[in-house]
């Protein structure tokens, strides 16, 4: 582990940035080229959810409050609040979710970690031309010109959502890897120039085979929205579609 003195922290309670803006703190962890947000529960506090948005003192970074081209990402639930991920899983977003973002978009990552083995849970995630096998916001999917790169999809979104119809485009599918890369092309939606990544990586919890499940993605921000705002919007969906992975994953993997 690598001490990293010198990080400006901007801490998210519930939700809400804290009166104590910015402060600076030093920080021991694996630290990376590009900038974080910090995620878990303090137990201390009676299990309050915080958050640590960072950069490098001196230097600027992507992400809700940058207004610069930058990267930054959720750390995971299984780390303690106020500490970095771990060096693997940083290395994960190094090597596959790379997004730039410029000046008018956002970009972030949600990790999950699952307790159910890599190969059980990527014959969900693989699945382009059947997102509501887990994706409990699609109602239907339609597929166009099979199932490989570059295929098309019209996907139906269940009431309740401020959608009804997203179009969207297989950009990678790497079965050995295990990633996925999707782009939306269209649709009666906000998320213009969405473009995300979904990686699969086995990992081992409580002695037995698990996955670490990590979704980035880079969008355009709506007029009249902050970056916070569209990136916290975006990130709960992720969240409820990464829930719902785990859930299923877990369920099939206690059966079979």
């Amino acid at each position: 582990m690598l001490n990293i003195p010198f990080l400006w922290a901007k801490e998210v309670v519930q939700g809400e940035w804290s009166s104590e803006a910015i402060r600076e703190e030093e920080v021991e962890g694996v630290w990376f080229d590009f900038c974080g947000c910090f995620h878990g529960f303090d137990r201390a506090t009676g299990g309050r959810d915080r958050s640590w948005m960072v950069r490098m003192k001196g230097g600027d970074c992507g992400g809700a409050e940058s207004k610069v081209p930058g990267l930054w990402r959720l750390a995971d639930e299984m780390n303690p609040p106020g500490t970095e991920c771990r060096a693997l899983e940083a290395e994960y977003v190094g090597s596959f979710h790379r997004h730039v973002p410029n000046e008018n978009q956002c970009s972030s990552a949600v990790f999950k970690h699952i307790k159910a083995p890599v190969h059980l849970v990527w014959s969900l995630v693989r699945r382009f031309d059947q997102p509501q096998k887990y994706k409990p916001f699609v109602s239907r999917c339609i597929v166009q010109g099979g199932t490989g790169v570059g295929s098309l999809r019209e996907v139906n979104i269940r009431s309740g959502l401020p959608a009804t119809t997203s179009f969207e485009r297989l950009e990678h599918l790497d079965d050995d890897e295990r990633i996925l890369g999707i782009r939306i092309v269209g649709g009666d939606h906000r998320l213009k120039n969405y473009s995300s990544v979904i990686t699969a990586h086995p990992e081992t919890i409580d002695g037995r085979p698990a996955t670490l499940v990590i979704e980035s993605f880079v969008v355009d921000v709506p007029d009249g929205n902050t970056k916070e705002e569209t990136c916290y919007f975006v990130e709960a969906l992720i969240k409820c579609n990464l829930k719902s992975l785990a859930d299923i994953s877990e369920r099939l993997g206690s059966s079979g």
